[in-house]
């Protein structure tokens, strides 16, 4: 996204475009997975003023305005992605901590069965599966 959609998108909703903001965006887009920390640390390096706090509220003020979005891969702190991504699941090993991505039509027909039988949508953007990756069972280096 470019810096003027962003500030329009912002000027809408009567928001500013501020430089914490184009920063920590930037920083999702950069990183590709990361968790509220380790933007913090990308844009730490730019500007080391940012607090924790900004970040939090920025991911949530990018989210709110479908810029980015996250999943839950572990139990710390959520992850983000760019919205604009495809969507996929996650595939996480309790192992080594690897993170793969699976395209969400080998969930789609456990979706469309628990939306028949329990009137449940899932949100398969959401998703994360755990367990233990080909490497680890197989016992290669880390």
């Amino acid at each position: 996204m470019s810096e003027s959609s962003l500030a329009e998108m912002l000027r809408a909703r009567g928001l500013r475009l501020t430089p914490q903001r184009q920063l920590v965006l930037q920083a999702v887009l950069d990183l590709g997975h990361a968790s509220p920390e380790q933007v913090h640390t990308a844009v730490r390096e730019v500007a080391a003023g940012v607090n924790i706090t900004t970040i939090y509220r920025t991911l949530e003020l990018l989210e709110r305005l479908g810029l980015v979005t996250h999943t839950h891969l572990s139990h710390g702190s959520p992850t983000y992605h760019a919205a604009g991504e495809h969507q996929h699941v996650h595939l996480v090993c309790r192992e080594c901590g690897a993170i793969d991505e699976i395209d969400p039509g080998l969930l789609r027909p456990l979706a469309d069965e628990l939306a028949v039988q329990r009137g449940f949508r899932v949100d398969i953007g959401h998703v994360s599966l755990f367990g233990v990756c080909v490497r680890c069972e197989n016992g290669d280096d880390k």
